[in-house]
């Protein structure tokens, strides 16, 4: 049998129903690795030892009762800071931050502590999390648990590196431009960006989601069963669909299954040929499985990314020009250098233009997915980074290069995950990206799920 910090939510929801184990000694076992691990890794902001404690007894008694909240009710979770959480102060990854208590939880948190999970604790992230890296002014550095000299990637880094560790099942990350998929695929990990508004959040914004990161499909649907519940507070949301993601996971035919394969997006970082051959790989298993696999051209220009690019510079310099001197000081130097190269000399013409590439942008890539059932693509163009570097450029003047395969699906809206399909010669992880249709999380993740079927065997997981 797994050790009890490595067994999934699905593992641990049978087990808590048949009274084979408790929440409250899987929550011992995840406190313990957090211990064990913590001092390399540096995953988490806080751990709430006692609440976590006392929440698994209450957990306990439910299944004892027969009447649990949900079928994660007791599973352990952690949430990424910028996910507010009801008396934790939420910095979002800056020195510069506010560390007054929040009042009272986000939508994503708010459910998973209606539905009874043991909220373990809150997740590190990077400055106002514009760094694909795990790279803090407050929080230091976040490592990858599969090599300690290599990122897990941002902005959602401390979620991805304590899923990868063994931090308990569930995690929860936010994604605006990756940040989600991208600690995902160098974490080795399954991570979903959901429809803009399929999850509800608070405060809303253009691209921004809240998604799982888990170590199967099978527990982010789960997870997404509990969190895709209406929240009024998010003005942005789609209307509630009662979906049961975890029940109609499997099944999916992959014979005829059109499948667009976008190998190269010609712009940003260039392909790296481990990346291109895992993705080589899984495009010939689907096709062997019956899919029809065809190739699919670049809808992404290098106007429309670096578009983006001045759009999230941009926002950023407006969040520094509100701060005094002695608070800006406080922001990690390489972003208050990307934020303020050029984008203190943006005028209206400029920030228009670039809106209007992202909607090009956004256009191209709902007509390019559109052709095909799903695209498969990779996540990230490269392997992960070093720790210690902001980027895989680590230039703040090109910070966001590695991002054209993800950005993109942020502002279309459309549904895209992230899941391991092999590693490099040296052991890091190498995941390829699935894209769906507008509003298809569900078939998202069924194909993930036929998919992780189809791949091949996993390695075990890391002891940082």
């Amino acid at each position: 049998m797994p050790a009890l910090h490595e067994l999934t939510a699905a593992e641990l929801s049978v087990a808590f129903a048949r009274r084979d184990l408790s929440p409250v000694e899987v929550t011992e076992a995840v406190l313990r690795r957090v211990e064990l691990c913590e001092g390399r890794l540096n995953a988490m902001v806080v751990v709430h030892g006692e609440p976590a404690r006392a929440a698994a007894r209450e957990a306990e008694r439910r299944w004892k009762a027969g009447a649990p909240l949900s079928p994660i009710d007791g599973v352990p979770i952690t949430i990424k800071e910028n996910l507010y959480t009801r008396g934790d102060p939420a910095p979002l990854g800056t020195a510069a931050g506010d560390l007054a208590p929040r009042p009272e939880d986000a939508p994503p948190a708010a459910r998973v502590r209606e539905a009874g999970c043991v909220i373990v604790g809150k997740t590190t992230m990077p400055d106002f999390g514009m760094l694909s890296a795990g790279l803090s002014s407050i929080h230091g550095i976040t490592r990858n648990p599969w090599r300690l000299d290599r990122n897990p990637a941002g902005s959602s880094s401390g979620a991805g590196a304590a899923a990868a560790a063994g931090y308990g099942p569930l995690h929860l990350g936010t994604d605006i431009g990756g940040s989600v998929r991208l600690p995902a695929t160098h974490c080795g990990l399954f991570g979903l960006k959901p429809s803009l508004g399929r999850v509800p959040i608070d405060p809303p914004y253009m691209g921004r989601v809240a998604g799982p990161m888990t170590r199967t499909v099978r527990d982010a649907a789960m997870l997404m069963n509990v969190v895709s519940r209406p929240d009024a507070r998010d003005w942005m949301s789609l209307p509630y669909q009662p979906v049961d993601y975890a029940a109609q996971l499997e099944g999916l035919s992959l014979r005829g299954l059109r499948i667009g394969l976008l190998a190269d997006m010609r712009c940003g970082l260039p392909v790296h040929p481990e990346v291109s051959a895992a993705l080589g790989q899984a495009a010939r298993a689907l096709a062997n499985a019956g899919a029809r696999v065809e190739p699919v051209e670049s809808f992404m220009t290098a106007r429309m990314l670096d578009g983006i690019c001045r759009f999230l510079e941009a926002r950023s310099h407006l969040d520094l020009a509100a701060m005094d001197e002695a608070r800006r000081a406080k922001v990690l130097p390489f972003i208050v250098e990307w934020a303020t190269w050029r984008a203190a000399a943006f005028s209206g013409a400029d920030l228009m233009a670039a809106y209007g590439q992202v909607m090009a942008m956004r256009e191209a890539a709902v007509r390019a997915v559109g052709r095909h059932d799903f695209v498969l693509s990779p996540t990230s163009p490269v392997p992960a980074h070093g720790a210690e570097q902001h980027s895989p450029s680590d230039d703040p003047h090109d910070a966001l290069s590695h991002i054209a395969f993800t950005v993109a699906y942020n502002m279309s809206e459309q549904p895209a995950a992230s899941l391991n399909w092999s590693w490099t010669a040296d052991g890091l992880p190498l995941g390829i990206q699935l894209v769906g249709q507008r509003f298809d999380d569900l078939g998202v993740l069924r194909l993930a799920r036929a998919v992780e079927l189809l791949r091949p065997v996993q390695r075990p997981w890391p002891t940082p």
